[in-house]
């Protein structure tokens, strides 16, 4: 079937399960094809082909709503809806949003990017529907990985106790990014292997009541009965407990079974779980064989051989460099220990986790219990490392600062993803941390501008015993810069002079701090002499090395890969008028206000101006008097 010709799901009402099957054959072929060459989330998406296709064949989207839980595999849905010929652009500048996305289709009824929103999020829906008296159904779904997030699971509580009718659909593929870990993830596991029950339980009930004489009161007892008969048949009937109609579990790639359970749940009234067996990556071998959760999200690759295609010979990753300190320095103190939500591959903890199992830690979806995990462990005198992603983070805000911070506990949380990190766009950016960690008492901010001076820290932030710390560093690979085979501690509070300058100074930290050194030479070609400083330290700031700069009345640029609002800018803005220099000439680059879409990091600092030609422009702003004269 030529798929850049679909506009609507409607065209699936009409087909044979053999014109289904092919048409799921074409998807995977296309999605194959369009990710080797653009990158993205193949093995969701390849695992759930048919359950796409059976959904917009059952419901009718928009009126009914189909919501996306994480989005990673939203592709089907996206080409189901007429968005085929959009896919050369995906996760690109400008481009198809790898994640569902209101503004490009009306199918697109919830925005998401982090997981287990979509119960929550479909429990809204359906009270706005029965207030407003509509018709709809509402179909969340929601992966075995996602269910384990504690949002999840309050969502499934509140809809259980309020009975509204509700299709969740589980899909259910054993993994998230990487395998499952938890006592829900063993629930799941019985039920998989327990056999469906629903059919017989009706079965069942239609027959005692078919009983002459003693149909009646056998009746009666029916619903006794079905409550024995599903224990003797399911093991562990978690979600019926919860008040949820349960049915499966089914194969997620028969259609039979798929069309005959969804019309069999349209018809149930309450709440209903639909638990669907998928396999992730399926349709390509190498995704199918996939344990690690490599093929969850990939760049570019070759088809025919599956090996991803990357550049030669580059420097480690950040997360590698991260990682691998930890694991070094963790040799010689077992105080160390690992946590992880659920992110163990993309932070590079295999190896941590192979060397030393019993002090990994992955605690599956779920920010809120890692961050008091390591606060707990750190009350026993431990040093834990809670590896994180920056956007992640914004989940266990109150943790940190209520467990962690208030105490005062050592506990090093590695921002991973810390600034722009591109493709996967607004809800993956690590552009916030700084804002909602630098106002919190006791902690320490801090990010390299390397991978030496990376390690470095990362010894600093284990050896540090006076309470929180905290590093960030960027997505993607280190400069390449010789490494110190011994490591060493950076006094906290230090910045450093990485050049001299008498007119004005830069002060900056992390990614941006080459944007600065260009910026501090194209300005010199205009007669300026531009101070450039490692303010490494985001909190606290090297008041000493400030206070310097302020009484020499230096114009101060401040540059950050960060908002602005409540960022290092901010802070430098502060002490200069605590300290009561108020005509003090300060300028900031950062992040504006507002969310900033997918792309490449290069293209989105082009369009937010967060550049040395920028830079260069506000550094002759600010020192009228220093330029050359024409």
């Amino acid at each position: 079937m030529d798929l850049l010709s679909i506009k609507s799901p409607a065209f699936l009402k009409s087909m044979t399960i053999d014109e289904l099957n092919e048409l799921s054959m074409d998807i995977r072929q296309f999605l194959i094809e369009n990710l080797s060459r653009t990158g993205g989330h193949i093995g969701p998406n390849l695992g759930v082909v048919e359950l796409t296709v059976a959904l917009h064949r059952c419901f009718n989207s928009p009126q009914d709503k189909i919501i996306w839980d994480v989005g990673h595999q939203s592709y089907v849905h996206k080409i189901l809806t007429g968005r085929a010929g959009q896919f050369e652009t995906l996760r690109q500048y400008k481009g198809l949003c790898g994640f569902p996305k209101m503004a490009e289709s009306e199918h697109d009824v919830w925005e998401t990017g982090h997981s287990s929103t979509s119960l929550s999020a479909a429990m809204g829906m359906a009270i706005a529907r029965d207030l407003k008296k509509e018709q709809s159904y509402i179909v969340p779904v929601i992966g075995d990985g996602a269910l384990t997030g504690g949002m999840a699971l309050e969502a499934l509580n509140h809809i259980g106790h309020e009975k509204k009718n509700m299709i969740v659909i589980l899909n259910d593929n054993e993994m998230s990014i990487a395998p499952n870990v938890g006592a829900l993830h063993s629930i799941l596991g019985r039920l998989r292997t327990a056999g469906k029950y629903n059919w017989v339980k009706d079965e069942l009930e239609g027959l005692l009541k078919k009983i002459p004489a003693v149909g009646g009161k056998m009746a009666q007892t029916a619903e006794r009965l079905k409550d024995s008969l599903k224990y003797l048949l399911v093991s562990g009937m978690f979600f019926e407990e919860l008040g949820f109609t349960y049915l499966g579990p089914i194969d997620g790639h028969n259609y039979e079974e798929l069309l005959e359970n969804l019309q069999y749940a349209k018809k149930t009234e309450g709440p209903v779980l639909l638990h669907v067996l998928t396999k992730k990556g399926k349709g390509y071998g190498p995704a199918e064989l996939d344990t690690k959760g490599t093929w969850h999200g990939t760049g570019p690759y070759k088809i025919d051989t599956g090996d991803l295609i990357k550049p030669v010979g580059q420097p480690p990753a950040w997360s590698a460099l991260v990682s691998e300190t930890v694991r070094r320095i963790a040799r010689t103190d077992d105080r160390v220990v690992a946590i992880t939500p659920a992110m163990p591959v993309g932070s590079k903890l295999l190896g941590f986790a192979e060397e030393f199992p019993d002090r990994m830690f992955d605690v599956g979806i779920a920010e809120q219990h890692a961050a008091t995990v390591a606060a707990g462990l750190a009350t026993q005198g431990m040093k834990p490392f809670l590896a994180i992603y920056s956007t992640f983070l914004q989940r266990a805000y109150d943790q940190v600062v209520h467990d962690i911070c208030r105490p005062n506990l050592n506990v090093f949380i590695g921002i991973d993803r810390a600034g722009l990190v591109g493709a996967d766009g607004e809800t993956h950016q690590g552009v916030f941390d700084i804002a909602f960690l630098r106002h919190i008492p006791n902690m320490v901010l801090m990010m390299p501008k390397d991978e030496n001076e990376g390690q470095h820290m990362v010894n600093t932030a284990i050896q540090y015993d006076d309470g929180p710390i905290a590093m960030r560093f960027p997505r993607g690979n280190g400069s390449g810069v010789a490494m110190d085979e011994e490591l060493k501690q950076i006094p906290i509070g230090s910045w450093e002079v990485l050049r001299e300058g008498t007119d004005a100074a830069i002060l900056t930290f992390g990614t941006t701090i080459p944007m600065a050194m260009k910026a501090a030479a194209l300005a010199e070609k205009q007669g300026l002499s531009i101070k450039v400083v490692n303010a490494r330290f985001i909190k606290p700031l090297d008041e000493a090395m400030l206070m310097a700069i302020l009484e020499a009345n230096m114009p101060i640029l401040t540059i950050e890969e960060a908002v602005l609002q409540g960022g290092f800018g901010s802070a430098v803005l502060e002490f200069a008028h605590d300290h009561g220099f108020y005509g003090h000439v300060i300028d900031r680059m950062g992040i504006p206000d507002c969310f900033i879409e997918h792309g490449s990091v290069n293209a989105l600092l082009d369009e937010i101006g967060l550049t040395e030609e920028t830079a260069v422009r506000k550094l002759t702003a600010m020192t009228p008097k220093k330029q050359k004269r024409a």
